[in-house]
């Protein structure tokens, strides 16, 4: 029996009248007991979405205030480091290893959902690897003392985190588990894809058909949501990721791009002295990067798919590394 349904087994007196989340038994930790801000969200928890109010608070007791979270959160970003420094972390021969077996595995899931969805499994394969790898770190934090902490007491983000603590609710309602009992990064994010409780509820999906969404422990799970979030968001099947360029002449840093919206077109570069390696359309709206490597200056075009892949983070250099993971993976399978 999968896990979630263990939890909801374990946890049915969680589920009430019209699906509300209530306790049995009395609770102990107390950190939010008494908070003026946790009274306003279960008002609007039981105004808005038909909560037991005294059942949440009961809920909010249990809730624990995590200092290492608000740690972690505001502790100052280290400096950003090159693409030379940035992409050994990721393309590791025991994360490509790690990978193929993973893709073994999992190669029938992989396989249906690169059918159903369009996106490459070894795509769907290197996000995993990328954000958990795998699912060997996936975060050992609950997710409602995570999303509590930042959403009550780290003010420059609480907005936010009071929203996905929100969704948090609404998806322990919808899946019928325990909210105590699931876990997930100190921000929140949480199972093999590391999806944020708004993603989970506006992408994942029961690729298993087992009744529950269950990303946490079901690799099924995991493969099928990361490729319905890719496909929303607008990922081409058959289209390629990225192109190489070459840039010459005194314009050519000025087509770089300012973010990683596609905001100039191939035509727009060319222009400007870029050259892509490949052929592509003039009317193409492509973002313009440059990569530190270990060779020099890299540039680069970033298609309309390297695009989605920055809606999962926004980073080209991220995206970079999900991109060359892919293809590392492939290259290792094949030989193997």
């Amino acid at each position: 029996m999968r896990v979630l349904r263990r939890w909801a087994a374990r946890s049915a007196h969680w589920v009430g009248f019209a699906g509300m989340i209530g306790l049995a038994q009395p609770l102990l930790a107390a950190d939010y007991e008494g908070s003026p801000q946790v009274a306003e969200f279960v008002a609007e928890m039981t105004r808005d979405y038909g909560f037991a109010g005294e059942q949440l608070i009961s809920l909010f007791n249990e809730v624990e205030r995590k200092q290492s979270i608000l740690d972690a959160i505001s502790r100052p970003a280290e400096r950003v480091k090159p693409w030379k420094d940035y992409r050994p972390i990721f393309i590791t021969d025991k994360r490509i290893a790690n990978g193929v077996a993973f893709w073994r595995e999992h190669e029938a899931s992989l396989a249906r959902a690169e059918r159903e969805y369009g996106v490459p499994a070894q795509v769907i394969v290197a996000i995993i690897g990328v954000e958990t790898f795998y699912g060997g770190n996936t975060g050992g934090f609950r997710v409602i003392d995570a999303l509590s902490t930042l959403g009550f007491d780290y003010p420059p983000r609480a907005e936010f985190f009071r929203k996905e603590l929100k969704q948090f609710l609404l998806l322990a309602r919808e899946q019928q588990v325990d909210p105590l009992t699931l876990k997930g990064s100190y921000a929140g994010a949480m199972g093999l894809p590391q999806f944020m409780p708004s993603s989970f509820r506006a992408y994942a999906v029961d690729f298993d058909g087992d009744g529950h969404i269950n990303i946490w422990s079901d690799p099924d799970d995991a493969i099928g949501s990361v490729a319905s979030y890719f496909k929303r968001h607008g990922w081409v099947t058959g289209e390629p990721v990225v192109s190489t360029a070459k840039v010459s002449g005194e314009q050519a840093d000025s087509g770089l791009s300012p973010g990683l919206d596609p905001l100039k077109t191939v035509g727009e570069l060319r222009a400007l002295g870029w050259a892509s390696h490949e052929a592509l359309r003039d009317e193409l709206a492509v973002t313009a990067f440059r990569l530190e490597g270990e060779a020099g200056a890299e540039y680069w075009l970033g298609l309309p798919n390297f695009y989605v892949i920055t809606r999962y983070n926004r980073s080209a250099m991220y995206a970079m590394a999900v991109y060359q993971l892919s293809e590392a993976l492939v290259k290792a399978r094949s030989s193997k």
